[in-house]
């Protein structure tokens, strides 16, 4: 998950079911850069290939799939924002893509923490998003929403 391609696919791929040219067109990206990133997915076990089905031209097509829609990223904080920051690019790039209109609700706040407090803020807020995502199944029917908790040290 070192490239904010690679999470974008994995969440593309757990709502529907999409070939490497669907990927492409959807990314905006190179059908061979998308390529060789869904072949690390596959290798690492974030896809998997879904049945094969005929096109609209007749050719096959090789679909994938997401095997979970929820995972924990663990990289030291301080990698998150960085140049590398991985986790917030992926996620700007669908914010991006998906548009003002289509954010559910918002929380802007600023707060004066100690590291104890930081920690558990941290704690509370995991364990409710937890609580979702062992029972998201339930709730398939239903549009999905994304989402990123971060919390800044702001400057001055």
């Amino acid at each position: 998950m070192s490239h904010p391609l690679r999470v974008r696919i994995v969440r593309l791929c757990g709502d529907h079911e999409l070939t490497n040219k669907e990927l492409a067109d959807r990314l905006g990206e190179d059908a061979g850069t998308v390529y060789y990133h869904v072949r690390r997915l596959v290798d690492a076990g974030f896809l998997e290939p879904g049945a094969v089905r005929s096109g609209v031209s007749g050719a096959l097509e090789k679909p994938y799939r997401s095997t979970g829609k929820s995972w924990w990223l663990s990289m030291p904080v301080e990698d998150v924002g960085s140049g590398d920051g991985v986790a917030v690019e992926a996620f700007q790039q669908e914010l991006a893509e998906a548009g003002p209109a289509s954010i559910a609700t918002y929380a802007r706040f600023s707060l004066h923490l100690s590291p104890e407090d930081i920690a558990e803020l941290d704690r509370r807020i995991v364990a409710v998003i937890d609580e979702y995502v062992e029972t998201d199944r339930e709730r398939s029917n239903l549009p999905a929403h994304g989402g990123i908790f971060l919390l800044h040290r702001s400057v001055g």
